[in-house]
């Protein structure tokens, strides 16, 4: 199939994106168009003005102040999967930017364009999530920063006005006795993963956990916080195989899968055990290992 007929405008600053978006409510914003692109030729998506924002330099930067990440948001996954500052400063950004698609969808998708689509089972929603990241968007009525968490509101849909978008990402950046993990099950490379998980542990220079944060995708309408199942990770100096199926079960009584053609509810739940109980003995063997070298990633 074709898409219906838009208008195409290519504007040049995000205040003429804002004016655009702000006139029209069907204008849609084309960044990679990895997502965009495919509902447009299926006519789920039917833009009347169709807004290239891939011409607005400010949108294009990555950057470290202050020991964080800074992430335009027409960055692209592939420069993720690869950049040094990233590596070094949000690794599991790296590793996660590695596992979406395939190549050719790595080289045109965005940051912006990934969280603003909003699927569940998106790996970088995941990762973000778990790294207590936040979001900047701008609209008619100026800028405003919000948690990731606060991006996202269902299935596909998120919190932003129709006039606004999506201008950056600040991760806070990694820190001496950290480890993190991204873990995912899919069918086939490059298939949209059925379930994830990505955990970061913060160990003290003795071997306690002090924090640990960990998310979930693919297993509800949105990406799932599971701090609030793993807390009593907090104070461990060790990982015993009960208290990870513990914890495990717990973090699969907070989550709200759906069943569809690839799983069950009850396999998703299955698998978020599963991912978890490899996870997060691999993200506590890289924070151990973090302090072991003096804090080097």
């Amino acid at each position: 199939m074709r898409p219906a007929r838009f208008d195409y405008l290519a504007p040049t600053s995000v205040a003429d994106v804002v004016s655009v978006l702000g006139a029209d409510d069907s204008a849609k914003v084309l960044a990679g168009g990895q997502s965009l692109v495919p509902l447009m030729n299926l006519r789920l998506a039917a833009p009347t003005q169709l807004v290239d924002i891939n011409q607005v330099a400010e949108l294009d930067f990555l950057r470290v102040a202050d020991g964080d990440l800074h992430l335009g948001a027409l960055i692209r996954h592939r420069r993720l999967e690869f950049d040094p500052e990233v590596a070094r400063v949000a690794p599991i950004l790296a590793e996660a930017a590695g596992l979406i698609g395939h190549p050719q969808v790595r080289n045109r998708g965005t940051v912006g364009g990934s969280l603003a689509h909003s699927d569940p089972s998106a790996e970088l929603g995941c990762a973000l999530l778990a790294l207590d990241a936040e979001v900047t968007v701008q609209g008619g009525t100026g800028r405003r920063s919000l948690p990731i968490a606060e991006l996202f509101d269902g299935f596909f849909t998120t919190t932003l006005e129709d006039d606004e978008l999506i201008c950056q990402v600040r991760v806070p950046g990694t820190v001496p006795g950290r480890g993190w993990v991204i873990q995912e099950y899919a069918p086939r490379a490059g298939d949209f993963a059925v379930a994830s998980v990505a955990a970061c542990i913060d160990l003290a220079p003795g071997g306690g956990c002090v924090r640990v944060r960990a998310a979930a995708g693919g297993v509800g309408p949105t990406p799932i916080d599971l701090g609030s199942a793993l807390g009593e990770l907090v104070g461990e100096t060790e990982l015993s195989e009960g208290l990870l199926r513990h914890v495990a079960s717990r973090a699969a009584e907070v989550i709200r899968p759906a069943a569809d053609l690839r799983a069950s509810a009850e396999d998703r739940r299955d698998l978020l055990q599963v991912l978890l109980v490899r996870a997060l003995p691999a993200a506590w063997t890289r924070a151990a290992g973090s302090l072991s070298n003096g804090g080097a990633r």
